[in-house]
């Protein structure tokens, strides 16, 4: 397989939001059936907010069809 098929930003500025936000990347992963590619963090922050953003490109894995047992 080879490219890519779309980008997907998670982002957060709440403390607990941040924690949990590598969580919701792979809750995404494993319910949209794919695979990353690549990613980037950032943070930025002013004098009260802290942002932490999660970009990753992704390419879609092939369907598979459910077992015929």
């Amino acid at each position: 397989m080879t490219g890519i098929d779309g980008f997907k930003v998670f982002s957060a500025t709440k403390a607990k939001d941040r924690l949990d936000l590598g969580n919701k990347v792979t809750e995404w992963v494993r319910a949209n059936n794919v695979e990353v590619v690549e990613k980037w963090i950032s943070q930025s922050s002013d004098s009260e907010f802290h942002c932490l953003s999660l970009v990753i490109s992704y390419r879609n894995l092939p369907k598979t069809s459910p077992d015929k047992r």
